[in-house]
Formats: structure tokens, sequence, C-alpha cells
């Protein structure tokens, strides 16, 4: 690089399944999140900021290629990237970086270029193309599990089970928060954050360097040890965005009604049973406040990454991006996880610190923007061309304190709940499996949800109705916006089909445009 400013060092965190009001910045009236608070304070909040897809697998694919859905066509964990598809760990390795993974990425590799007995065929939780793995964190756990037994800690359980709450048989009826086996400073956060200061004693000041945290916190199951287990009281906090009942909910759409007949309790606590609809409303509050902690918990192993980049003296060079892939429901709707259609599961925190450009330091944004920006903005805070096929855009100009003019108006993200291997919501809605999705388009008043398969549409005024309760599409009142919102999703996706090709042209001289794949041409 000799003649060249050095590149900035790049630190993209993930906290899997954070829910983007979930920030004391924010101004949640009860979470308190100071390092991220702290971050902010220095860098930009972007407060109306969503995910372009769920589950994880989905919604990781569109903040690594910052391609949407309809593009990147991961549509359920366990579908394969397309390998011609760039990603931000392939683009940072093309400008010099060893971009190295600290967790997961839940990538699922293209099968085409792999040998047919290949054992990462057997699983979702690949590693995208471009990362060097330092330290893997999978579902299984097994490497964090294997330094909990060095410790000391009886790790017999595995994975999940290690995650049940230790009670001595004395907690009642309904969720307990009571602390799991392991302390505040064992959990899988704690354990990544050590890893990663350790690698950052290694690095050398004259090469910039490129890593991902990858935090499972907050994702389920819900259990946190202490302090964090009784940080916040369950009586207190909003109320919850939700019918009357379950079943009014279920009576309100057929998808909802097949939603909430599948949450299974054990998916999110090892140690219940029965479906997640039945948990009394106590129960929902006791979830809701240990799912407060698990964020006050993975917020303080922010503040210690902080101080590691800050005693390697990288403070000042280093890039940090703070975001999730997709929030949680967490009692909404009766419901719990991600999914659907509710912005509940798909509204995220997403804070940018970039110490050379510090115009917006403290201020927060309150346009919308989406997880596809991520890959356009990072390679425009490096200076490089983002290209011209991307579906996201440069968040940049924030950055700058500038408020761009020609910004989007609402927020879009979609949802496909095929079931290839198992056929299962193909059978329930006798539909086919390219049908079982929905896209969403949401502006400061409405909400449109377009369904495949002939599944009926859902329109939300959230300016009277901010629960998303009272399903409008079928009211005369309301056809006239049902019209414009159909139209305006309609042109959404027709001007963001694949453009990999298409913005590029063979002439006489030469290729016109750009091609997804190629450098800009020179002129």
């Amino acid at each position: 690089m000799t003649g060249k400013a050095r590149r900035p060092n790049i630190l993209l965190i993930t906290c899997d399944q954070w829910r983007g009001d979930c920030l004391s910045a924010a101004g949640h009236p009860l979470v308190k999140t100071p390092n991220a608070d702290a971050l902010a304070a220095e860098g930009g909040l972007f407060k109306r900021h969503y995910g372009g897809a769920a589950p994880c697998s989905p919604a990781r694919a569109c903040l690594y290629t910052g391609l949407y859905q309809m593009n990147n066509r991961v549509c359920r964990n366990g579908t394969p990237l397309d390998a011609r598809h760039g990603n931000i760990a392939l683009h940072a390795r093309g400008l010099g970086y060893d971009p190295t993974l600290f967790g997961y990425s839940d990538v699922s590799l293209d099968p085409r270029l792999l040998a047919p007995g290949d054992p990462r065929l057997q699983s979702y939780e690949g590693v995208l193309p471009g990362f060097t793995v330092r330290q893997l964190l999978p579902e299984h756990q097994k490497q964090w599990l294997s330094w909990l037994k060095q410790r000391g800690i009886d790790t017999s359980a595995g994975s999940p089970d290690i995650h049940r709450p230790v009670t001595d048989g004395k907690a009642g009826a309904g969720v307990s928060n009571a602390p799991p086996i392991y302390s505040e400073d064992e959990t899988p956060a704690a354990f990544l954050t050590r890893e990663f200061t350790r690698w950052l004693g290694e690095q050398e000041h004259a090469s910039p360097w490129f890593a991902h945290l990858s935090f499972i916190s907050p994702h389920p199951p819900f259990i946190v040890p202490e302090p964090y287990n009784t940080l916040y009281e369950p009586a207190d906090g909003p109320a919850f965005q939700r019918a009357a009942s379950w079943q009014t909910e279920a009576e309100s759409h057929p998808y909802l009604a097949y939603d909430l007949g599948r949450q299974k309790q054990a998916k999110f606590r090892p140690d219940a049973s029965g479906m997640v609809h039945d948990w009394s409303n106590e129960d929902f509050r006791r979830l809701r406040a240990i799912y407060y902690g698990m964020i006050s918990e993975v917020d303080a192993q922010l503040g210690r990454v902080w101080q590691a980049v800050k005693a390697a003296g990288a403070w000042d060079d280093t890039i940090i991006v703070l975001t999730s892939d997709h929030a949680e429901m967490m009692g909404d709707h009766f419901m719990l996880g991600k999914g659907g259609y509710f912005d509940g599961s798909y509204h995220i925190p997403l804070i940018i610190r970039d110490p050379r450009h510090r115009k917006a330091a403290g201020g927060s944004v309150d346009r919308f923007t989406e997880a596809v920006d991520l890959v356009p903005t990072l390679l425009d805070l490096l200076g490089e061309d983002p290209a011209p096929h991307l579906d996201g855009h440069s968040l940049r100009p924030f950055l700058d304190g500038k408020n761009p003019a020609a910004w989007r108006d609402a927020a879009h993200w979609e949802f496909d709940f095929r079931s290839v291997a198992e056929g299962e919501a193909e059978r329930h809605f006798g539909i086919a499996s390219r049908q079982c999705n929905l896209a969403v388009i949401r502006t400061e008043r409405f909400k449109y949800v377009h369904f495949g398969g002939g599944l009926p549409p859902l329109l939300f005024d959230l300016e009277s109705d901010p629960g998303e309760l009272h399903n409008l599409a079928a009211s005369p009142k309301h056809l006239a916006v049902r019209l414009e919102f159909a139209e305006r999703l309609l042109a959404w996706r027709a001007e963001h089909l694949d453009q990999s090709l298409a913005l590029a042209e063979l002439t006489e001289h030469g290729i016109a445009g750009r091609a997804a794949g190629l450098p800009p041409r020179l002129t």
C-alpha cells in the first residue's frame, strides 16, 4: 500500500435477534445499553432500520450480499447461497483485508461446487466464502462447551440443555428466571469476546484488519446468568401488541393461524413443553425480562470489545458497525421468534461509527434504511464504488450529516415459508413451494403485505393501528390505498429484478455500463 493512505480497520458486529426498539439510545423505557449508546454517541443511530428477510440464513444473505431475497434467493435456513454472488467478505478480501470470523455466518454453500460426500452439505451453518475462521461457534456450541469444561463446568448435558435454569427443585410453575450453570463471564458472548481480544493482540498496527464478531445473544434459549436474570422486573415494560386472545389472532389470517399452530415452547426454553401461545401473560413478561437481561449481558461484552480496541491503539482507525440479522416478536401477537410480516420480526438496530466521519456523531437518522444498505455503505466508506446491481444504497451521506432528498420513503422485506425437505407449508396451504412467500412494503403510515399462492393480502394503517391488528385490505374505503401499495410493491420488484448483467451492454466499442464481478470501465 505504498503511497496510499492506510485503510481503516473494520469491525462488523451482529447480535442475533435483537429488536430495534430495545436500545436505551433509541428511547426504550427500560432496557439499558450503555455501551451500544456510547458507540451511537460517536456515530450514527439509524432508528428505522429493517432486516430484509427471516430467519437467520435469509436475513444474513441480505446483509452480507447487499441483495434482496428476490435476488440472492436464500429462502430459508438450508437454501444454498449461489456462488456467483459477491459478498462483504469477498469484497473486503479483494481490497487486501483478511476478513476473520468469530462465531457463525449461517450460510449454506453452493452444492454445485462441493463433492457429493462433503459434510458441509449436511448443515446450513456453513461459512460465508471469503472469511478466515478464527473461532467458529455454530448451534451445537461444542467449542464453547469444551472451554467451559476446562473451567470445571459440567457440560455433559450438551446444547441446548446446558441452557436450562438451575433451580434446585425450588422453582414454581411457569417460566423461571433462575440462572444457568455458567456465570456472566462464561457466556457464549464472553467466550467470543475473549477470543477476539486475543486475536486483536496479534495484529500488526501497520496492516488494517477486518473482523466479524457474530454473537448469538439475545437469540433463544431465553436464559441469562446473574445479575442479568433479575435486572428487569417482569411487571415493567410496555403492553404487548396483541389481540384479546391467540384464537382471535389466528382467525385474522390463514398464515397467522398456521404460524401460531407451529410455535413450541421447547424451541425457546429447553425446560418447557407445550405451545408458545399457551404461556400466560405473566410467563411472557418473565420471558421478556430475561430477554432484556440478555441484551444487557451482550452489551456488557460490547463494552469489553470497545476496551480491547482502544487498548490496541486502534479505536481511531476502526469503522464499527453494530446491527442484527432480524428481530424478535417477544410476546407480541402471542408469538416468539421471527418470521411472518410483523414489524417486531424485522425492525433491528443499526449503529455505524467511522472516526473519519463525525458530522453526524451522536445523531439519529429517522429515514428508512435496510440490511441491504450495509455492503454498499462499507464499500463507499473504503473508497470503492459499489456495483450498481446491488439493491442497497450507501448510508455515507447520513454519516456526513447530510439528509439526501432522493431516498426511499418505505422499508421492504420478504419472507419465504416453503418447506422443501418436509413439505409442511405446501401441504397445509395446498400450494407449491415457489408460492409460499410474502413481500412487505411499509411506509410511515401504511403497511401492505402481499402473499403468493392466493392467500389474502393485508393492509394496516399504522397511524391508527400501530399494533397491526386491523386488516383494512377488504375495506371499500381503503381500496384505493390497497391498489396504490400493490402497484408500488410491483414496481419495487420490477426495479430490483436481478441486474447483475442487465446494467451492462456489449457494443462495438466494448462493454457499456458495468457488469457484476467486473471493475468499473475506465473512461
